[in-house]
Formats: C-alpha cells, structure tokens, sequence
C-alpha cells in the first residue's frame, strides 16, 4: 500500500527534530567555567566602570559621559547573562541561576521571576498567530488592521513610530512597566515585582549617597539610553523582518517558527560580544538551553542551521519599515501596502 505524502512529510519532519535535537544536546551543556568568566569581564566590567565614572567626576565630564556610554553597551551584556539565567541555561547550578539572575535583574531594573514567566511564554507562542500578545511586539495582521476603529489604528501606529518603539518605548518598558506585575501572573511571579523594586530603590538610593544625586541621574539615563533601546532593537529584528514565520493554529510548527521566524542577525564581532551571541536567535529559539557562549560553536557545527540566510547590520535596517502582516503573501509589510491594496 502506498505511502501518502502527508505521511511521508510528518515522517521527514520527525526525523529533522530527532536530528537537530541530537545536534543541540551537546551544546546545551552549561560550563561553570565559561559562565564565571562572563560574570567577571560583564558584571565585572560594569561596576568597575561605575568606579571609573565616580573617579572622573573629579576630571570631568568629557571624561564621565564616553565611560557612561560604555557602560551602556556592558549593560546589553548583563541583560544577555539575566536571560540565559531566566532560561536556567547560564549555569548547571537552579541556586546560581537563580541567584545572579536575580543581581543581573536588579542592574536591568527588571524582576526576575516576573519576566522569566512572561519570556517562556514568548518561546511558547512565537509566530504563533492565534496566540499573540505576551512577551513580544504587537502585530496586526493586514485585515486587523483594515477593521480595526480609528483610535486602534491610531494607537497602533503610534506605537509602531521608531521614536516611540526604539527610544520612549524602551525607557518606558524597564523603567516604568516592569515595575508592576502582570494580572496573570502567579503569587511568585508578583512577590519577585515588589521585591525586585526594594532592591532597585535601595541601589539606587546607594548610588545616589556616593555620587549625588545629579551626577547619578545624568550617567544612569545615558547608561540606559544606550542600553535598553539597543536590546528592543536587537529583539525586533530578530522576529520582525520580511520573511519572518507567521502561522495559525495547528499550522504552527515549533522548529518552523524557530528556524524561519527568529533571524540569524550577523553583526560585527565586537557587537556580536557586547550582545552576547543573540545575534544566533534562530538557535536560541530551537534550543533555549543552549548558553550564549555556547551558540556560535552550536551554529557552525551544522549546514541545517549555517544555511539560514543571515541578516546583516545594513539589511536590517529595512526592518524599521515592517508593520503588518500580510496573510495572503505571507510576508511583513509597510503602511504602503494598504495604499496599494486599495488602488487594486
């Protein structure tokens, strides 16, 4: 009797996630090692660089602001270490995972458990049509869009400005929003909000009695200013480009999503380190327990995933023009779009 091609394609795709999960089991090993020494040349860096900073307040400002930028970029970095503890792959230890995700959190100004609940949801439902709205970035189909009210579209739109998404967004989101739990999430989850605020006020409060309270305030927003509008661009161009993966209900594929929804972003080696390896999202999507010192070496054992077509710094760009996406050609689009669907 012969085999269907629905039955042969289910056992084909069996047989790619038996294989890309044997490949990913010997990378998803964390190393003590490897992890300590991010701790020392990250968080590390970032609080000498603080020491640095009080220094050159007696030298001047010329000197404070560069080092404020720095630290910046460092602070990308902690975020990455936060992350992986999130996802319990930065060290083999729950208790260190646990713990310097919880001081990495307070240098982000973001709660640990709180944020580790909503980030598993968003590895759960990424490209994922029917089940939008959690950890990731609000996208309209074209047609919700068309029917949506003229305050939706106008919200939408808004949001959507690169001002308010790279810049006012990012600020909002740290500083503000994570600030106050979710009403779906549990009991821990909201108790790691209120704790994570004490330890954000406290160290601050300590900054503020070493530094006063000016100075401390100027290099804290340049920090974060550069800090937390590069992670929302790092993570929108890694979900949101042209041909990214979009699909509903039992069309949805989780290796799919991973490997076609989530980019391979190639960046130049020293912003490659200060993003700690994110860049290889289409990996870390496939496999979140794959520390990001480990992904690079992960990527180049495979042509199942060196095949990706990888999105360059240039090509990236592009992103910023995306807004909908388009059902019928399977594709993001811009706001131009709709002007050419009516003129049809």
């Amino acid at each position: 009797m012969p085999v269907n091609a629905q039955t042969l394609e289910k056992q084909s795709h069996r047989e790619s996630v038996a294989k890309w999960k044997e490949i990913v089991a010997e990378y998803e090993k964390p190393s003590f090692w490897r992890a300590s020494w991010q701790i020392v040349n990250t968080v590390g860096a970032y609080a000498a660089l603080w020491c640095l900073m009080h220094l050159s307040l007696s030298i001047s400002w010329w000197l404070t602001i560069p080092l404020a930028i720095l630290a910046g970029g460092f602070l990308i970095r902690v975020f990455i270490i936060f992350h992986d503890c999130g996802h319990g792959s930065f060290y083999k230890s729950r208790r260190a995972n646990n713990f310097w995700g919880f001081i990495t959190g307070m240098l982000v100004f973001t709660p640990y458990y709180h944020w580790r609940w909503e980030h598993s949801l968003h590895h759960a439902t990424s490209g994922h049509l029917d089940r939008r709205g959690v950890g990731d970035v609000w996208t309209l189909t074209v047609q919700e869009y068309l029917d949506s009210t003229r305050w939706k579209k106008f919200s939408y739109r808004l949001v959507r400005n690169p001002l308010i998404l790279f810049l006012i967004g990012p600020l909002v989101l740290f500083l503000i929003r994570e600030r106050f739990p979710t009403k779906n999430a549990g009991s821990r989850e909201i108790h790691s909000v209120w704790i994570m605020n004490v330890a954000v006020f406290s160290l601050a409060a300590g900054l503020i009695a070493i530094f006063g309270f000016l100075p401390w305030l100027i290099i804290q927003l340049t920090i974060v200013t550069v800090a937390f509008p590069c992670g929302v661009w790092m993570f929108y161009v890694q979900h949101q480009f042209e041909d990214a993966y979009w699909e509903r209900g039992e069309d949805w594929d989780y290796t799919a999503a991973a490997l076609e929804g989530s980019s391979f972003y190639k960046l130049p080696r020293i912003l490659q380190w200060f993003s700690g390896n994110i860049g290889f999202h289409h990996l870390h999507h496939l496999s979140p327990r794959i520390p990001n010192y480990n992904l690079e070496r992960c990527h180049l054992s495979d042509p199942m995933f060196t095949e990706v077509k990888p999105m360059t710094l240039l090509s990236s760009l592009k992103s910023i023009t995306f807004r909908l996406w388009d059902e019928n050609s399977r594709k993001l689009v811009g706001f131009a779009h709709l002007r050419k669907r009516r003129s049809e």
